[in-house]
């Protein structure tokens, strides 16, 4: 892949931090849709729920996309076929692991251990290329695990390597494979608009069978989209959280390297934290069930400092070493 100029890993961080405010914000959107259609249908179950938003996201997002691909799906070469397949089982298979493992270990431990593969995929890429990562990535790594693990309230005492725990670190792998899938070197020159549609469609019908298994019908899923605010919801979610933020990723992902991006994508849990700050309170007022907002801690400020100077310090060194882009991520 040839070398991209100074400034353009500097854009594609910068875009890549937008995808991650949508990223972050679909916990807090998902939650209000949750609360909103227990308040519709009590006996609902969070299993059908989650899995039910996340098909209709995802089967949106490939009607989307393929509605504006439509005349150019018709030229998806194997290769764009190929990685958006591989992307969306392994983006899928993921998010079916960690919404198992949220329910079987607390949230903040989910939390912490899906950003595993902040460590994962530098440990892979100096296994492949047998060098070290460059001093200002080692560190990014360890400072944005360090500020994840502040933000997600850790406590160490209770840590034990039980079901959730261990479906959440599988969700992580899943999810490492995901990113570095992206990049992969031959995939350079795919279509990431027409790869994307495949992706968005792979993941749904990962998605599907897990909707069908927690009893999900098409009455079922018309009563639960009754609740107020639902398909608004659902709307942005669909069109902000999945087709603009894994548009961007798709395109843009390739100009920062793989560990890079896992570290920009670290951010999600800070910027959660700071849309807990007003938008429950928000949302709310549109869904009609209470969600207060979250308030302004010290865990927010030393965990997202650490986040967020991991990432100046990487992006700094990059654009100060002329933008290298050879696909090793700084190894």
């Amino acid at each position: 892949m040839p070398h991209a100029p100074a400034l353009r890993p500097v854009k594609a961080a910068l875009l890549l931090i937008g995808a991650t405010v949508l990223w972050a914000a679909s916990f807090i959107l998902t939650k209000a849709l949750g609360d909103a259609q227990r308040a519709q249908d009590p006996q609902a179950g969070t299993w059908l729920l989650s899995s039910l938003s996340l098909a209709l996201r995802f089967g949106g997002a490939t009607v989307v996309a393929g509605l504006w691909q439509a005349r150019r799906l018709g030229k998806t070469t194997r290769s764009e076929m190929w990685q958006g397949v591989g992307l969306g089982v392994f983006g899928g298979v993921g998010i079916v692991f960690q919404m198992d493992g949220v329910m079987h270990t607390a949230a903040s431990t989910c939390a912490f251990l899906t950003q595993c593969y902040c460590i994962f995929i530098p440990l892979f890429l100096v296994w492949r290329h047998r060098r070290w990562p460059a001093k200002p990535l080692a560190a990014g790594c360890v400072m944005v695990m360090a500020g994840v693990a502040i933000l997600s309230h850790v406590d160490w005492t209770e840590f034990r390597l039980g079901r959730g725990e261990a479906e959440t670190i599988i969700s992580s792998i899943f999810f490492t494979a995901q990113i570095l899938w992206l990049e992969r070197e031959t995939y350079a020159g795919n279509d990431s608009g027409r790869m994307s549609a495949v992706m968005f469609a792979a993941t749904a019908l990962v998605i599907l069978p897990v909707v069908i298994a927690s009893g999900g019908t098409w009455r079922e899923g018309v009563r639960l989209y009754e609740a107020r605010g639902a398909l608004g919801i659902i709307l942005f979610l669909t069109l902000g959280s999945t087709v603009a933020a894994y548009g961007i990723m798709n395109a843009w992902q390739r100009h920062v390297g793989a560990t890079e991006a896992g570290l920009i994508y670290g951010c999600e849990p800070l910027f959660t934290a700071i849309l807990a700050l007003f938008a429950p309170a928000m949302l709310a007022q549109w869904t009609g069930v209470a969600y207060p907002n979250e308030h302004i801690s010290a865990r927010l400020l030393v965990g997202g400092g650490l986040i967020m100077a991991a990432n100046v310090t990487v992006l700094a060194s990059k654009a100060l070493a002329g933008g290298d882009n050879n696909g090793t991520a700084g190894c």
